[in-house]
């Protein structure tokens, strides 16, 4: 069946500009292994120096915008943003710490998160066992 399909295109005639984009095989530019050690970085492997200037990268979250039309958005003064966002990098007490306290004096949040610490290392814990039988 295929090589009658092929007999019926060899009577079809195609203009020149399509065959050769038809017949056109193209590579990735560098052709070739990568030379031993290098990791691929292009032309220029050393530091690269920002053009921004100091006013902008003070005044402008550079490389923050998600839209295509956007633009980066302005720094604020810390009294516009919400109070909450100050403690998103506060150190959280580990499991350890958790269970050495008394589960009943815990605030809802640390009990929340003892809980599903407590379960996360269970869960680790049975399969280990699981893949060692």
């Amino acid at each position: 069946m295929a090589i009658s399909y092929m007999r019926s295109l060899k009577s079809v005639t195609f203009p020149k500009e399509i065959a050769r984009v038809i017949g056109c095989r193209t590579f990735a530019a560098g052709g070739g292994k990568a030379k031993k050690g290098s990791k691929g970085g292009g032309a220029t492997d050393g530091p690269r120096v920002s053009s921004l200037s100091k006013e902008v990268k003070s005044t402008t979250v550079v490389g923050a915008n998600i839209l295509k039309d956007g633009t980066d958005p302005k720094v604020l003064p810390d009294s516009e943003y919400p109070e909450w966002l100050w403690h998103l990098l506060d150190k959280k007490p580990a499991l350890s710490e958790l269970r050495r306290k008394d589960l009943e004096s815990l605030p809802y949040e640390e009990l929340k998160r003892f809980v599903k610490l407590d379960n996360r290392a269970r869960i680790k814990e049975n399969n280990s066992l699981k893949a060692k039988n």
